[in-house]
């Protein structure tokens, strides 16, 4: 027989015990809590919030390399992927020993001079830990780097690239960097570009420009009368995967900028022009080529979308929502015209790296000085609002000397390795394809995808 009362005071034990523990580690909570102050708090939120961004923008680079992949023929698939996965790999080599000193040193108003492999400096930087913000910053360099991948696809030697991935990382993109975003000359005068405009897109698509210019166009592209041919990419969907992927890792790269949350309302100001700009970039692209030729053309309607994210980049976080619908619409149209242009002067482009990258940079650099507000925390109000060009010539300035800082230094690269090394593999193996004569496989085993196109 069970003993109700021996039964009813185990219970009460039990229960006692309970509240008691609960109790206990309630006290433990409360005084854990206690011990942390607000500023180490929000060094917590903001710096998950940076590395959440870092890990979006890293996985901005399978975005680009499915876009490049999609654009070009099959017999080269595997070659651009490669160029893809290396030149991140290259970009954290380049960026942790030299770029990183060279962009965030204390030095002078050209590049910092210390900071080697991160040595001496200080274990926090813009209120959160070193480590943290580098990646964050590497990220954005492998970005920079990988732009050039697409403008010089399907006729670059690896090896070429792999120097080319080393050196724009560890010295041209830490200079310019340092000239805006690391207390240089630039950031001096006013000059603002908030996510990358000019430091990441500038940099890379001009970089583009220079290296195709080298390269020379790929067999068949322009015919004797010096009139372009198609040569189509050989899978649209990988492609258009690729677009959803950097349009979704853009968010990071421009909402991440922020270095920390906040109240969250300069967030979710830059995430609406972010998305905005894209949308109406993509929707202006489409329609420009459907009225020029006739066919609502998608993988234009996709780089359109992509010229838009360019050009809200530097903007996004001082300009207005409405402002944003005008800098995506310009983007749009001006990358349509912008590969005609190319076109005609026969340089050879395969996916648009430098109207995407370089041009539309470039319109999102002056567009901070064209719409940018005083109020939203830029040095002066764009011409909009206040009828004065003062931050429009500050933007114009500084595009300028990026641009004419990468051309001249790129030049000199590209001609110092194609002396050396070569740039180019020889016309046989640009036939065969860069799959098989520069890594010896295919990107779909199986399929005879030879072709002398």
């Amino acid at each position: 027989m069970v003993n109700r009362k021996s039964s009813k005071i185990s219970i009460w034990k039990i229960c006692a015990l309970s509240a008691l523990l609960t109790i206990s580690i309630d006290s433990n909570v409360i005084a854990s809590v206690e011990s942390l102050n607000l500023d180490q708090i929000k060094q917590g939120l903001d710096t998950v919030w940076v590395l959440l961004g870092a890990f979006l923008v890293f996985f901005m680079q399978a975005g680009f390399g499915m876009v490049e992949a999609g654009f070009i023929r099959a017999k080269n698939t595997c070659n651009i992927l490669t160029k893809n996965f290396l030149d991140f790999c290259m970009a954290s080599l380049g960026f942790f020993l030299i770029g990183y000193g060279l962009m965030f040193g204390e030095g002078n108003g050209f590049a910092g001079l210390k900071g080697w492999c991160l040595a001496g400096l200080e274990e926090t930087t813009n209120g959160l830990p070193l480590y943290a913000f580098w990646l964050f910053q590497a990220a954005f360099c492998g970005a920079a780097a990988t732009i050039v991948a697409g403008g010089m696809a399907e006729r670059m030697k690896f090896q070429a690239y792999l120097i080319y991935s080393f050196v724009i990382s560890a010295f041209i993109y830490p200079i310019v960097g340092h000239w805006i975003w690391g207390g240089g000359w630039l950031s001096n005068m006013g000059f603002a570009d908030f996510a990358g405009s000019t430091v990441v897109h500038t940099v890379g698509g001009c970089a583009a420009l220079i290296g195709t210019s080298i390269l020379k166009p790929r067999e068949g592209k322009y015919g004797i009368d010096g009139k372009p041919n198609v040569i189509a990419g050989h899978n649209i969907p990988i492609a258009s995967l690729g677009v959803f992927i950097l349009w979704f890792g853009w968010f990071g790269f421009n909402a991440g900028s922020t270095l920390g949350v906040s109240d969250g309302t300069s967030i979710a100001r830059i995430a609406i022009n972010t998305n905005l700009a894209a949308a109406l970039g993509g929707i202006a692209a489409m329609a420009t080529v459907w009225k020029r030729f006739g066919k609502p053309d998608l993988s234009m309607a996709m780089n359109g979308a992509l010229a838009g994210l360019v050009a809200i980049t530097a903007p996004c976080a001082f300009v207005e929502p409405w402002a944003a619908l005008v800098i995506g619409i310009i983007a749009g149209y001006i990358v349509v015209r912008g590969v005609e242009v190319i076109d005609q002067l026969q340089i050879d482009d395969p996916v648009g790296a430098f109207p995407v990258h370089g041009i539309c940079g470039i319109w999102g650099t002056l567009c901070v000085g064209i719409f940018g507000k005083q109020a939203l925390g830029l040095a002066n109000n764009g011409f909009v609002y206040s009828g004065n060009p003062m931050q429009l010539g500050i933007q114009i300035v500084g595009s300028v000397s990026t641009v004419a800082f990468v051309v001249v230094s790129m030049s000199i690269i590209f001609k110092l390795i194609d002396v050396t090394i070569g740039l180019r593999i020889g016309r046989e193996e640009e036939l065969r394809g860069l799959d098989i004569g520069e890594h010896g496989m295919e990107a779909y085993g199986g399929f005879q995808i030879f072709n002398t196109m």
